[in-house]
């Protein structure tokens, strides 16, 4: 990544301003430029790339946040930043976050967590409402296979957000005959039993949507025949889990 003004200055793919699936209430959703992970499902197939994106700043942000309050507080929304990884951009969102916190704004990020706890994160955490944690693979061997790194880092990141009283909601995306083995379901849902800040835990189907970017780009969809997940697979899962 080039050189520029990393606490004022972020690079953004994209921005929903009227989201209602990342986080509670309506929400402003700022979809973060870059990603270190490799997942073979992913439908943001072109927010990988760390020096594409479009650069804005903090006050701009705010700025455009600002016309929106009287949609989002009413419902008890906030502003969700998703990617893309955001927390490859800590130390801008950091600065981002502080200011919404100043106008009473909800603050949620939405990570793989695949992170070390540094001084940095510990810093942004302060600052945010609810973690959407996705739960890429409770397998750690699988999860190698399906994102290209091992889950021990996005566990910890659990933990740690478990151990110091951040909400968090779980998210795992349902791919069948991947991410939907039964011991693998039973194991995530004693893992997060073991979690006390878990308030909701959602399971997102797969779908391939997103694979007309991967084409467009001139790579190869890595999950060419894998059936999208329907309601009964769906209904299993949250069985298997508890839900």
């Amino acid at each position: 990544m080039e050189n520029f003004d990393r606490e004022n200055y972020a690079r953004i793919h994209s921005i929903e301003s009227f989201g209602t699936v990342d986080g509670p209430g309506i929400r402003y959703v700022i979809f973060m430029q870059g990603c270190a992970l490799r997942c073979k499902y992913c439908h943001n197939r072109d927010t990988w790339d760390v020096n594409s994106g479009e650069l804005k700043s903090v006050d701009e942000l705010i700025k455009r946040i600002e016309s929106y309050k009287a949609y989002i507080l009413p419902s008890n929304g906030g502003v969700t930043v998703t990617g893309g990884e955001p927390l490859l951009q800590v130390k801008f969102l950091i600065n981002f976050f502080k200011r919404l916190k100043e106008q009473d704004i909800h603050t949620a990020i939405d990570t793989s967590g695949m992170f070390e706890i540094t001084d940095d994160i510990k810093e942004l955490l302060k600052y945010t409402d609810l973690v959407l944690l996705d739960i890429k693979h409770i397998n750690d061997e699988k999860c190698k296979e399906l994102v290209g790194y091992s889950n021990k880092k996005e566990l910890e990141f659990a933990r740690y957000l478990s151990e110091n009283n951040i909400p968090m909601w779980i998210r795992q995306v349902l791919i069948p005959g991947i991410t939907d083995d039964t011991q693998d379901l039973i194991d995530l849902r004693m893992f997060i039993k073991s979690l006390k800040t878990v308030q909701k835990v959602e399971i997102l189907p797969y779908h391939d949507l997103g694979k007309h970017k991967w084409t467009d780009l001139g790579y190869t969809y890595e999950l060419e025949g894998v059936r999208t997940a329907n309601a009964d697979d769906v209904k299993r899962a949250k069985e298997l889990l508890g839900l």
